[in-house]
């Protein structure tokens, strides 16, 4: 089960851009892609840091996926075009998640003029549910 809604707003350079993206995954495909290929799976498509930060927690590895496509989304692009690991979610000084977008999903926030990022991350009832907005 996946559901997927983006709305992107470009504005004329002289006015901020403004994006966002959101995507809802069961924790339950991303639990069953650990067990089934393991480092293979969780190191294509996790940074060092946030398998660090997840513990193997299946509901924190599975928001993790959810922003990184909602990320995309806000992109104007999805997985591909950005490689999983070109998102990271990282926590900041006081815990909160946070964004730090490298390689590919880098050079398009900057072509796109989007400079900060917010992310929200849930999960409950075996789902894991990511919002991300960009601002320029």
């Amino acid at each position: 089960m996946s559901v997927e809604e983006t709305t992107i707003v470009h504005r004329p350079s002289s006015v901020a851009s403004l994006a966002v993206g959101a995507d809802l995954v069961e924790i339950a495909r991303i639990a069953e892609m650990v067990e089934r290929y393991g480092a293979r799976f969780t190191e294509r498509v996790f940074t060092p840091g946030e398998l660090a930060d997840c513990g193997g927690r299946p509901a924190s590895l599975a928001a993790r996926w959810a922003a990184k496509e909602a990320v995309a989304k806000a992109l104007g692009t999805g997985i591909g075009s950005v490689g999983f690991c070109d998102i990271e979610v990282t926590r900041d000084g006081a815990g909160r998640p946070a964004l730090a977008l490298h390689g590919a999903a880098a050079g398009l926030a900057q072509e796109s003029g989007l400079r900060r990022w917010a992310v929200s991350l849930a999960h409950d009832g075996g789902l894991a549910l990511a919002f991300v907005v960009a601002m320029g």
